[in-house]
């Protein structure tokens, strides 16, 4: 059992490195690639002992093309396995739904883990531009994602 906390957080640059740092291809250069709006930002932290306030997870909820989508998830693998991801994703769902949104699209290296929470698999153009996978040197070597979509039920 770890203690964590998740919060927003305005510090959207201070997420890339941890997103680099935990295999996404994430960089400054696909930043440009595709015109993105962010809604909102989190980040998990350890809450006690000598490693408090450490970056063990973030997420990033954005637009684009009018569409919302799940911009960057990741948590540190030393600490996957205490449903953190699974937390943080459920706050970017809810903040999809409160801001009117119908679904939520993203790219997943873990398909597996985004279908056990509500996801399915759709073709690339059914979803909004921001597949950029199709430039990066791992993509279909080590990396094979797929394009995801949540369906937002509503009340």
């Amino acid at each position: 059992m770890i203690d964590y906390r998740i919060a927003e957080t305005d510090d959207y640059t201070g997420l890339v490195p941890f997103f680099i740092e935990n295999e996404l291809e994430f960089t400054d250069e696909d930043l440009e690639e595709v015109p993105t709006d962010l809604v909102k930002c989190w980040k998990a932290t350890l809450a006690e002992g000598p490693d408090e306030g450490k970056m063990i997870g973030a997420f990033v909820l954005a637009k684009r093309e009018g569409c919302f989508i799940c911009d960057g998830i990741a948590v540190d693998p030393q600490f996957r396995g205490y449903d953190i991801g699974t937390e943080m994703l459920r706050l970017g769902l809810e903040e999809t739904e409160v801001d009117g949104g119908q679904e939520m699209y993203l790219v997943a290296r873990a398909p597996e883990f985004f279908r056990k929470n509500g996801f399915k698999t759709i073709g690339r153009d059914e979803a909004p531009n921001f597949f950029e996978c199709l430039t990066c040197p791992q993509y279909q070597i080590t990396c094979h994602p797929e394009v995801m979509v949540y369906e937002i039920k509503t009340k």
